[in-house]
């Protein structure tokens, strides 16, 4: 039997909602407005260095939102954009030494066949990690390095493997001037910018967010604060102008509304009566539930509740990287609780929420302070379209994963059209604040996710 679509635990029909977006078919002629474009420099995390498909690579460097943001700069007095690329030829590299994904038939433990995202290769290109290729290709236009947070950018050592595993970034350490030494916003300030894009601050939830809250921190609101005001001090005293974007809602991201909170799919009177009989009997369940033939919740750890599980509850997230495999054969999610690392809790959702609501209000009091004058993107609020879909050139775009077109396959990260509309939020703020006539991205020019 095969399905062409993702492998969740359970499919809903849905109607899209969609929000048009008539293209402008009229064409101003390119002018700078009040900034220089001619030393473009953009500091971020993995969104702005390319990253996709759970690596990064090649093909994901050459759109990468700021490099298509680049190549608009460039018809008005824009000058070269050095991106730290990986050799065309190697298959990319993840934060773990994966390889990316890409969308191919797979086998699951049921014997059911479906289109799925499945490694390139068993292991990514790790070598990528022990070559520094500043000298090479360096400085660097695109300082846009994975996993970093607004905390880690002005960090001297950020690429030093000497401060042991986990105290520094193998990204970085690949394309710093001296891994022993620099900071992100250090090697960035080597090219004394003239104009700047900041978009920072997505890692700094999201590091916490993508391992259920079983690891890693959310950086506290004042330490954020904190670094966006240093770094915009930074990249701002020698004149530079620039665009800021803020921190996106996690609610936005296929990576944790994929898998629905209720997908426990049971469709025999048998396994219900198996099922309840299990988990009444060894005293695993907590409250008067009873499953029934159809859609259930999950059970998940949770620390706080009596016995250290609960069934899950709605609004609360299943991780897309949760073993599916498991959830079908195996009794993940009904006789054995979801582990913490594969769930998001109400309470987690909100310590989240509040961190992002904090974030973004700082970064928008950095960009209207006088002194500072920077454009605003509201990245926020152009990723949130997605949740009911958007029309852009007679192209659907929203956000389900696979088939929503924004999102590529790890569900975080976007895809070369995702990219390119991303640019075209960028370029408008810029455009308003500075009174310039860049042109946007013609985004049909770039493709979603490829289906074999």
């Amino acid at each position: 039997m095969k399905n062409i679509f993702y492998k969740s635990v359970v499919f809903a029909s849905s109607v899209t909602l969609l929000l048009s977006c008539k293209p402008n078919l009229t064409v101003p002629t390119p002018s700078k407005g009040s900034i220089d474009a001619s030393r473009y420099v953009a500091i971020g995390n993995s969104i702005t260095s390319g990253f996709a498909d759970g690596a990064l690579y090649y093909d994901g460097q050459m759109v990468s939102f700021p490099n298509l943001v680049a190549q608009q700069l460039k018809l008005v007095g824009g000058g070269s954009f050095a991106q730290p690329l990986m050799p065309v030829s190697s298959i990319g590299v993840g934060s773990t030494g994966n390889a990316p994904f890409k969308l191919d038939y797979s086998t699951d433990c049921l014997g059911v066949t479906s289109l799925a995202p499945v490694p390139k290769a068993a292991q990514g290109d790790v070598s990528a990690f022990s070559t520094n290729i500043y000298a090479a290709q360096g400085p660097f236009n695109n300082m846009g390095v994975p996993g970093a947070k607004a905390i880690t950018v002005a960090v001297s050592g950020y690429g030093n493997p000497a401060n042991g595993s986990g105290n520094y970034n193998p990204f970085f350490t690949r394309m710093a001037k001296n891994p022993t030494s620099s900071s992100m916003l250090s090697d960035a300030m080597l090219l004394n910018p003239t104009f700047f894009s900041l978009f920072i601050g997505n890692n700094d939830v999201l590091a916490y967010a993508t391992n259920g809250g079983a690891s890693d921190f959310i950086t506290p609101a004042a330490n954020f604060d904190a670094s966006i005001n240093a770094i915009v001090d930074s990249l701002t005293k020698n004149g530079a102008k620039g665009v800021i974007g803020n921190v996106p809602d996690i609610t936005a991201l296929p990576y944790f509304t994929t898998v629905p909170w209720n997908g426990l799919t049971l469709t025999r009177q048998g396994q219900v009566d198996t099922l309840n009989l299990a988990i009444w009997s060894n005293g695993t369940a907590t409250g008067r539930y009873n499953f029934k033939v159809g859609n259930n919740p999950f059970l998940i750890k949770d620390p706080s509740a009596p016995l250290g599980q609960r069934l899950i509850k709605e609004g609360e997230f299943v991780l897309l990287n949760v073993p599916l495999d498991n959830i079908k054969c195996h009794g993940l999610g009904s006789i054995q609780a979801i582990p913490n690392q594969y769930v998001l809790t109400a309470t987690e959702i909100a310590n989240i929420q509040t961190a992002v609501s904090a974030y973004n209000a700082s970064i928008r009091a950095v960009a209207d302070n006088p002194k500072n004058n920077l454009a605003f993107v509201d990245v926020n609020a152009f990723l949130n379209q997605t949740k009911t879909g958007f029309v852009y050139n007679g192209i659907t775009l929203n956000a389900a994963f696979v088939t929503g077109g924004a999102f590529s396959l790890d569900g975080i990260h976007l895809t070369p059209m995702g990219n390119a509309l991303l640019a075209n939020e960028f370029i408008k703020a810029i455009n308003v604040k500075y009174s310039s006539t860049i042109q946007q991205v013609d985004a049909t020019k770039y493709h979603s996710i490829i289906f074999p």
